[in-house]
């Protein structure tokens, strides 16, 4: 049976490491679907997950990567067949069943999204798992009530995958941006380049003087980072305002009070990408690949070797990245 290179994350002697290894398909985890990976991309996870720091993995050894796009090369469940063009990202992907850093993957055939037809393997992932949670978010905010004419929508973490992509698909769709983010005198400009209207900077906010209401300023948000930004955001909603919380970059919990809900009617939404319903899931894509597009950060992203995947990771941990990175995997790079 011929081998194949994977990056996979193991725990020994009580330490998490990852390394690249040559493996077989009989050693993947189960699956009714081969799939034979052309691209990947580093979302914020996985970088958490390379060596332990987020204790993201749930099984070990455990090949990393949480989505990838590519073509099926085999199958036993109907609905796929050899050379269809799909998708795969979510569920336990990379968590704690086999995932995208690899040159082959076996998943389960619900797991799969089929890949719209004006969208290649390399568009796909310019998106990954980040580009698809900020359609998420953008789809449960309008779904309760979020339009333009409503106000102005912050987006926390702006320079962040989820971040810019939210930016320029919000932008597309008529809304006034306002981009927060720690970087705004190095990433300002860029930032008003994709969609954002204003950038602040998370320096001037003072999070040890949060009220329980503030100015109402917002008619919505997307946070990446939980913690202070994300009660100072529903602290600053308008009316109705609502509230997608994406991420946990800053800080896990949330101190904050009933205030925003109670006396300004506002939706904290939680935007979980991992068990999206497929329909929707479906939906989704098929936008981003037409009327979302967002060609400026599709012309923007990075795109690095799978030999150069171990270099990348601390940069994402200390903040250091802004916008995409693409990895290519697979020795094919067609389409």
């Amino acid at each position: 049976m011929p081998t194949f290179k994977a990056y996979r994350t193991f725990e020994e002697n009580g330490q998490i490491h990852s390394r690249f290894v040559d493996m077989k398909l009989d050693e993947l985890d189960a699956g009714d679907v081969v799939v034979r990976t052309k691209y990947s991309t580093i979302n914020y996870k996985d970088a958490l997950s390379y060596n332990g720091a987020g204790r993201i993995m749930r099984k070990f050894p455990t090949v990393a990567g949480i989505d990838m796009s590519g073509t099926v090369e085999s199958s036993s469940d109907p609905r796929w067949k050899k050379g269809d063009k799909v998708i795969v990202h979510a569920y336990d992907m990379g968590v704690s069943h086999d995932g995208g850093y690899a040159e082959m993957v076996r998943v389960p055939g619900d797991w799969i999204v089929r890949r719209p037809e004006s969208m290649t393997a390399f568009d796909a992932m310019t998106l990954g798992t980040a580009g698809f949670t900020a359609a998420q978010a953008i789809h449960l905010m309008q779904h309760n009530g979020l339009k333009p004419e409503n106000g102005p929508v912050a987006v926390s973490g702006a320079t962040g995958g989820v971040g810019c992509v939210a930016i320029e698909v919000l932008a597309k769709l008529g809304y006034h941006v306002v981009a927060i983010t720690g970087k705004a005198k190095e990433d300002g400009d860029w930032l008003k380049s994709i969609g954002a209207r204003e950038v602040v900077a998370r320096q001037s906010i003072d999070f040890t003087r949060i009220r329980p209401l503030g100015p109402a300023t917002y008619a919505g948000a997307i946070d990446n980072l939980g913690g202070d930004m994300l009660a100072w955001l529903l602290s600053m909603q308008r009316i109705g305002g609502t509230v997608a919380a994406v991420g946990l970059a800053a800080d896990l919990k949330l101190h904050t009070t009933v205030a925003p809900f109670i006396l300004r009617g506002v939706h904290l939404l939680g935007t979980d990408s991992a068990n999206c319903p497929m329909s929707l899931r479906q939906t989704l894509w098929n936008r981003l690949a037409v009327d979302w597009r967002p060609d400026r950060v599709h012309d923007q992203v990075r795109t690095i070797d799978f030999d150069d995947l171990p270099t990348h990771f601390d940069a994402y941990i200390k903040g250091m990245i802004r916008g995409r990175t693409v990895v290519r995997i697979g020795r094919d790079t067609h389409p």
